[in-house]
């Protein structure tokens, strides 16, 4: 990085979901969205998927914001959801392509399978559920929420989750997933920058045992994403102590997903000499400048 390294206007949301996989907007109308809360940067992060990345960069361009491409890989340490957001790597890397690929159809059946057992007790059909996705979409559990509220078995998709969707209700299908080592891996090995997302959820005992950490680090894991609204503030605690001992970077985002959840654009930031940090690690892909010229 040169000592004239560029000013990022506005500021810098790393965690953002379209229509793409789970959001209700469609990847051009986020960065629209974005532009229009004050945003200068945002990631956009799917699930397991890159389809957004056209149009997005097409509209960062149109808005002059800058836009850091990236994807939210999902992984599972003993049965536990991790899920490991991965920025700026090649799309075309064929072993993670492989990966997602499996990822996405796994979560496809798991889906149905879900379908299927909420099926019994209420009227819901699995055309129900492709009715609130769009094409391309990586069909899992936020579109099944949203067939619920529409068709007026619960209120709101947070509603759906903390009811009808959570494990104790009986309902619930794990689906395929690699291990956060393996993620990290296959991130890395794209020319990708890894960041564990909202991984302090729950109290200081319930974030990844440093043991578990430490091989993510030494696999290449770049940052843990601490400012988010789901991380609690003992497990906030424990992350910035994690994030001291290891070096690791510490990033701040929405997590937004248009009117899916009650996230807001820009609720969370990340500093700007973070994110030149993690441009700097990036060799998979580059950056959108839509607003700023990149000193060399």
């Amino acid at each position: 990085m040169s000592e004239a390294a560029p000013l990022f206007r506005g500021s810098i949301d790393l965690h953002t979901h379209s229509s793409a996989s789970d959001g209700t907007e469609t990847p051009y109308n986020v960065v629209r969205s974005a532009s229009e809360a004050g945003l200068g940067t945002l990631a956009i992060t799917d699930h397991d998927s890159t389809a957004g990345w056209p149009t997005a960069s097409e509209a960062a361009r149109d808005y002059e914001l800058t836009l850091i491409p990236g994807m939210e890989l999902s992984t599972r340490l003993d049965h536990v959801s991790v899920h490991l957001l991965s920025y700026l790597f090649d799309p075309t890397n064929a072993a993670l392509l492989a990966e997602t690929e499996t990822i996405r159809d796994a979560r496809l059946t798991r889906a149905r399978q879900i379908v299927e057992r909420i099926g019994v007790d209420y009227d819901l059909t699995w055309a129900d559920v492709v009715a609130q996705t769009r094409p391309g979409a990586t069909v899992g559990r936020p579109h099944i929420a949203d067939a619920l509220v529409a068709k007026g078995f619960t209120p709101t998709r947070s509603d759906a989750f903390q009811g009808i969707l959570h494990w104790r209700a009986g309902y619930f299908q794990p689906h395929y997933a690699p291990t956060p080592l393996r993620g990290v891996e296959l991130v890395v090995a794209a020319g990708g920058v890894p960041v564990l997302a909202h991984p302090g959820t729950g109290s200081r005992e319930r974030v990844m045992p440093e043991r578990r950490l430490a091989e993510l680090v030494d696999a290449g894991l770049f940052g843990l994403e601490i400012e988010h609204r789901q991380n609690t503030v003992e497990g906030k605690e424990r992350l910035h102590e994690l994030a001291a001992k290891f070096g690791l970077a510490i990033t701040g985002s929405s997590d937004y997903h248009g009117e899916g959840k009650p996230n807001r654009l820009g609720e969370n930031t990340t500093s700007p000499a973070v994110l030149e940090r993690l441009i700097d690690r990036a060799s998979g892909w580059a950056p959108v400048y839509g607003a700023v010229t990149r000193s060399l």
